[in-house]
């Protein structure tokens, strides 16, 4: 065991320890920003407030918003792991994010490395310090790690899960887009029919996230006899990068995504039912207004803590990262329009009202279901409410709580299955465009 393990038998001596090898006392750490790129900026933002040069802040956080963040920090502190009596276990400080129920990763080792987390076996609110099991460490050495990432996906890859794993290669407008590709359990003989049986789930990451994120959810989709088809895009870091480095916040990133599609139809796919999380599900919704495919191909969505309203989660944003209503505003404006462009970098301005699908609501042709979590203070469940309450026979909402941003299925992963089972099961064995209404 590493000097910086040990053996707890109670937690007061090891915390004592703890307190003294990093020669402070223990605090309560700051609530962990999982759009890392838009705190930093909004940090920049903050300090040049005594300028009063609003513009400025607009334009730090309008280029923040969508420029691609290469190496997510480590920012959140590994006190010490230790063994527990469930087995391995680590202690955290105890935040917003660190102390909720359900199973993580932890991201460490500059991104190299990974390990599972997952129950709280011990916490203190007034110690500032979380202590939870180590279920699995998939690479690198957790007792030497120092900092680490707090994430909402469970398994680095689809075969960490379980799965037969195929990887494959989606052709995109620069070149070719990695993904991962994994098929149902076949039919056994005298076996009756699965609902999802031909369909492909073709799922689409969030914001500064990758197609790990997906993982969670192949699970159901293979229960139901569907193929998982996890992708990338442009500018997450695996699939080509977009010609001005810039994220389009849905606006460009749906032509990948129609891509997979089409290579499911390619390979046999009868239909395709979308699951995005977070800004893949503004991509989703941004592939079922644009694409000609999907008049014919996408038989359903099953959007996860998604941005339904770009407008409310940039104000939101600039609201909680403390900036002037005025640059916060501004910032809006210039992502919006060709004038922005020295600010943000952008190619082409981001028509952020064609993504407000609250106010489109008669425009969306797709059944839709909806799981966000209450808990959510990066992308506001609001708009999600406002458009199922707007369009009732073709979107249904499940709330969720206690879950943060896209972590519905970390906190409670049978809800989860159970709310998408039914819905999709009723969807794809019912005459379109009427869906199932599914109550929390």
């Amino acid at each position: 065991m590493s000097s910086r393990a040990a053996t707890s038998s109670g937690l007061s001596p090891l915390r004592a320890a703890v307190t003294q090898r990093i020669g402070r006392g223990v605090q309560k750490a700051a609530p962990t920003v999982k759009w890392s790129s838009l705190a930093a900026g909004a940090g920049v933002v903050a300090g040049s407030l005594a300028a009063g040069a609003v513009s400025g802040l607009a334009g730090v956080f309008a280029r923040t918003v969508v420029t691609p963040v290469k190496t997510p920090a480590e920012d959140l502190e590994i006190l010490a792991v230790v063994d527990g009596e469930t087995g391995q276990e680590i202690i955290l400080p105890a935040t917003e994010e660190t102390t909720v129920p359900g199973t993580y990763s932890l991201v460490f080792d500059g991104g190299a490395s990974v390990a599972r987390i997952g129950a709280v076996t011990s916490f203190d609110p007034r110690d500032g310090t979380v202590q939870r099991q180590v279920e699995q460490v998939y690479s690198g050495d957790i007792t030497r790690a120092v900092r680490g990432r707090w994430t909402g996906f469970v398994y680095p890859d689809p075969r960490a899960a379980g799965y037969e794993t195929e990887d494959v290669k989606i052709p995109v407008e620069n070149g070719s887009a990695p993904a991962w590709l994994v098929r149902p359990e076949p039919l056994k003989d005298g076996s009756r029919r699965r609902p999802g049986e031909g369909a492909w789930a073709v799922m689409v990451h969030g914001r500064g996230t990758k197609r790990t994120e997906g993982i969670r959810a192949v699970s159901t989709a293979r229960s139901l006899g569907m193929t998982s088809l996890m992708i990338s895009y442009r500018n997450d870091g695996d699939a080509p990068a977009a010609p001005d480095g810039r994220y389009g916040l849905g606006t460009t990133e749906w032509q990948d995504v129609e891509a997979a599609v089409a290579y499911a139809l390619d390979q046999g796919a009868t239909e395709v039912v979308l699951f995005g999380w977070s800004m893949g599900g503004a991509v989703c919704l941004q592939l079922v207004d644009r694409s000609e495919l999907a008049a014919t191909a996408v038989a359903a969505m099953v959007l996860d803590g998604p941005v339904i309203n770009w407008i409310d989660v940039l104000a939101h944003q600039a609201k909680a990262n403390r900036l002037p209503e005025a640059s916060g505003r501004l910032g809006q404006w210039l992502m919006s329009n060709k004038a922005g462009r020295w600010a943000t970098g952008l190619a082409a301005p981001v028509d952020l009202k064609a993504m407000n699908w609250v106010a489109r609501a008669e425009q969306l042709r797709v059944p839709t279901l909806i799981l966000h979590s209450e808990d959510d203070d990066f992308v506001p469940l609001g708009p999600s409410v406002e458009l199922a309450a707007k369009a009732p026979q073709l979107v249904s909402f499940v709330r969720f709580r206690q879950a943060r941003h896209t972590r519905e299925w970390n906190v409670d992963p049978e809800k989860w299955h159970r709310a998408v089972s039914i819905w999709l099961s009723a969807v794809l064995t019912s005459p379109r465009p009427g869906v199932p209404q599914l109550t929390s």
